[in-house]
């Protein structure tokens, strides 16, 4: 049964996050963020949100991961008024890996089909 709540909290944690990062935020440098992913706890303490940004420049990436871990804790702030939970999460911002992994397969089958022609 628990897993249901796991679920359904971590769905509502996604949906918040991205409105917050969108309108409450006004940080530059977490413009452009979109969340893709949120790994939730069995018991709800801690939550690793995982996220995708359009530009691929380490840059850019730096720059947002500093502007994440800037307002972190007003977006768990944000969340504690939203929603309705004993303990708000504990939120770590990460970048969704599988964002790179499927462009580096895409840029192989491109070079598979060069080869072939």
């Amino acid at each position: 049964m628990a897993n249901y709540r796991v679920g359904r909290v971590r769905q509502e944690i996604l949906r918040e996050v991205n409105d917050i990062l969108l309108k409450e935020i006004k940080d530059p440098r977490v413009e452009g963020v979109t969340i893709t992913d949120v790994d939730l706890t069995g018991d709800l303490q801690q939550a690793t949100i995982y996220y995708s940004t359009l530009s691929d420049k380490a840059g850019a990436r730096q720059k947002t991961e500093q502007g994440l871990a800037k307002v972190t804790g007003l977006v768990r702030r944000e969340l504690g008024k939203r929603l309705s939970l004993y303990k708000v999460p504990e939120i770590e911002f990460q970048r969704d890996p599988s964002v790179d992994y499927g462009n580096r397969i895409d840029s192989l089958l491109d070079q598979i089909k060069q080869e072939e022609d």
